[in-house]
């Protein structure tokens, strides 16, 4: 059942539009397998493998949701560089009937770019008063998290696992789940178990043989993460042999 109470309800291909799926962004097993995607009112995890395409799948939806390619506000039009595929182009979004009130794209691979242009605008005040560029890059992620985002928002998060140590992961599912109670709603493209944790939260897996809605406990990321360390000599004896 579709739930429109939320901003971002549903997504899916202009399948009619595409030529063909050789090419790059349509080859990636995200795009090429993608029929449609109903998204949880308060959390959807996206996880899979590096070179799925869940970062690519990500950022065209942050691109169709109004936001800049290299992360911010809807506010936010700095581009470092032009890298984003065309793929924003050929998703259809269906939207909820709730209007946004804050919302907000990270991605960790342009957070650098992100905290130079917060320091350029001058905006510094709303991200706790302090560049992130002084701060550590776990710091940084945090001061954002803390400062910056708020309820009633859409927030698009891809690997937010790069800048946080295990405790921090912690910290950063408490906050998210603050949020989730003043009506935030979250997609989060993930390979940390712990994040993908977080109780009834929908987790969307990404393979060649195509999406499949799990439990964080049925992802290769929770399976292979526990069997190591429940045996991690056993790996190392394999792997370094």
């Amino acid at each position: 059942m579709i739930n429109s109470d939320c901003f971002l309800i549903e997504l899916s291909l202009k399948k009619e539009c595409i030529d063909s799926y050789k090419e790059y962004p349509f080859s990636l097993p995200a795009v090429r397998n993608l029929e449609e995607i109903q998204f949880h009112p308060a959390v959807t995890f996206i996880v899979g493998e590096n070179g799925s395409g869940k970062s690519t799948l990500l950022e065209a939806l942050a691109i169709a949701m109004g936001f800049n390619s290299e992360g911010g506000s809807r506010n936010f039009a700095f581009e470092t560089k032009a890298t984003h595929s065309v793929l924003h182009e050929y998703l259809r979004v269906t939207k909820g009937y709730k209007r946004l009130k804050n919302g907000y794209f990270l991605r960790a691979e342009t957070f650098y770019n992100l905290a130079t242009n917060i320091d350029d605008i001058k905006v510094v005040d709303s991200y706790g008063g302090r560049s992130l560029h002084c701060q550590s890059h776990g710091e940084g992620f945090m001061s954002l998290f803390q400062n910056r985002f708020g309820g009633q928002g859409l927030y698009i998060i891809d690997e937010p696992e790069a800048a946080l140590s295990p405790s921090r992961q912690l910290a950063f599912i408490s906050r998210l789940h603050d949020l989730v109670k003043e009506e935030a709603q979250f997609v989060i493209a993930t390979h940390s178990p712990i994040i993908m944790s977080y109780p009834h939260a929908k987790v969307i897996q990404i393979s060649e043989a195509g999406y499949s809605e799990v439990s964080f406990k049925e992802t290769e990321h929770y399976k292979l993460s526990r069997d190591f360390l429940n045996a991690p000599e056993r790996f190392l004896k394999h792997l370094l042999s």
